[in-house]
């Protein structure tokens, strides 16, 4: 059969079952990252276990929401695994891989939301991507942002996360010529209802070209950032 052909079916091959775990080998071919290892909810034990077999098929393998007694279990496995405590997130990478030009830009209303878009960044990183971090440049203050507009409009994707109203996703999304992806998360006072109000807000901007993303899941805007960026 031609190249082309052979390809479709390699990426319908079964996944490697661990019992406990179903570990898609094939992600990478299909989608050009391997498989994240959501960690919250899985054992040390489990996760290591995962690592061990991912790592014999992938270069760069990606946890998030991991705890540090999870990352010590990982360490004993794969002594290359750097931890970032801030994140939650390991990253056990083979190898550099710088796959576009182009910047990403994650930018913070609060050094409070600093955690969330640590993720989205390392994330982002991890997959072949340059990012620029601009923190702690909430609408309260917002002469902060306006000082940083040369860098935020030099970036592909901005990436913009913010807890309490979130408004700040819909100021830079009409000062930019850019997609933003929203991040809403769960700082804020009992009225915020653990995001929802940020999310909200997002969801409800009249500022065009803003996607928005579930509450804290920085992975998943760095994610979509990177797809973006690599267009």
């Amino acid at each position: 059969m031609d190249p082309q052909a052979a390809m479709e079916q390699l990426k319908e091959l079964p996944f490697q079952d661990l019992g406990f775990a179903n570990i898609d080998q094939h992600r990478n071919l299909r989608t050009g990252h391997p498989e994240t290892i959501y960690c919250e909810g899985k054992t040390p034990e489990q996760v290591a276990t995962i690592i061990q077999v991912m790592k014999e098929k992938n270069s760069n393998i990606l946890g998030t929401r991991a705890s540090e007694e999870v990352y010590e279990k990982v360490k004993e496995i794969t002594p290359e695994a750097v931890y970032h405590p801030l994140a939650r997130i390991f990253v056990v990478k083979k190898k550099e891989e710088l796959r576009s030009e182009k910047l990403i830009a994650v930018i913070t209303a609060g050094t409070a939301d600093i955690p969330v878009a640590e993720e989205a960044a390392i994330t982002a990183e991890t997959m072949g991507n340059q990012v620029d971090r601009i923190f702690d440049v909430g609408v309260a203050g917002i002469h902060r942002l306006f000082a940083r507009l040369d860098r935020i409009r030099a970036a592909n994707v901005i990436i913009v996360v913010a807890g309490m109203e979130g408004a700040l996703a819909s100021v830079v999304g009409g000062l930019v010529d850019k997609p933003v992806i929203a991040v809403p998360t769960s700082i804020g006072y009992g009225a915020s209802f653990g995001g929802v109000s940020a999310l909200l807000t997002m969801l409800n901007s009249c500022a065009s070209g803003v996607a928005v993303v579930n509450i804290d899941n920085g992975f998943g805007a760095g994610y979509l950032a990177s797809s973006i960026n690599q267009l």
